[in-house]
């Protein structure tokens, strides 16, 4: 019995995440105005009945998935972080480890694009998704005590961390620019340099 309740468990893991593949697939083809639960369903191979087993409505699911999206991205730019490397350390640790999500996971990254540009983001908790990256707003609290960090809004300090990191993925995914180490640790530098106090 229990070994068959565990099976059941992994399959409908499974299914879950087959689904929140297919969601992004399907927006970053068709995007949000002609994707539909029944394309979903069909695109995860299972029946449209089987959503609702995970989501309340359309509006529940595409909040679902973004958090999902969210939640893996800062899973991979923590890995390796801890408290007791230097603020400077920390910092390039977490920038290459975020450009190395931004290039293993482009559908992941384009659909978050797009979600954050459409009328879904008015349905999200933003403090679910702060939390997610706390790590990093502890980081640059810790870098304003000790002086390294501008003594600014989180906000304007993300913007030089952030910004260059998603016009340059686009710009790759396009072809126009390519990731080198030399381009990579230069990206680093200059976002350093922008933020450091």
């Amino acid at each position: 019995m229990n070994v068959y309740y565990r099976f059941m468990r992994i399959k409908d893991s499974n299914k879950k995440e087959a689904i929140y593949r297919a969601t992004i697939t399907l927006l970053n083809k068709i995007g949000f105005s002609d994707i539909s639960m029944s394309k979903i369903a069909e695109e995860a191979e299972v029946s449209p009945s089987t959503i609702y087993v995970y989501f309340e409505n359309k509006d529940d699911m595409m909040v679902k998935v973004y958090k999902n999206a969210k939640e893996k991205l800062s899973n991979k730019m923590f890995a390796g972080y801890g408290n007791d490397l230097p603020i400077r350390s920390s910092f390039e640790l977490i920038t290459r480890n975020y450009i190395r999500f931004v290039l293993e996971n482009k559908e992941e990254f384009l659909f978050m694009e797009q979600f954050n540009n459409s009328p879904y983001v008015n349905f999200l908790d933003k403090s679910d998704i702060e939390l997610l990256f706390q790590p990093l707003h502890d980081l640059m609290a810790n870098g304003k005590k000790q002086r390294v960090v501008k003594n600014v809004e989180d906000s304007l300090l993300f913007a030089h961390i952030e910004t260059p990191i998603f016009e340059l993925a686009k710009r790759s995914f396009r072809g126009q620019f390519t990731f080198t180490e030399e381009n990579i640790e230069s990206l680093v530098n200059m976002s350093w340099d922008a933020i450091k106090g």
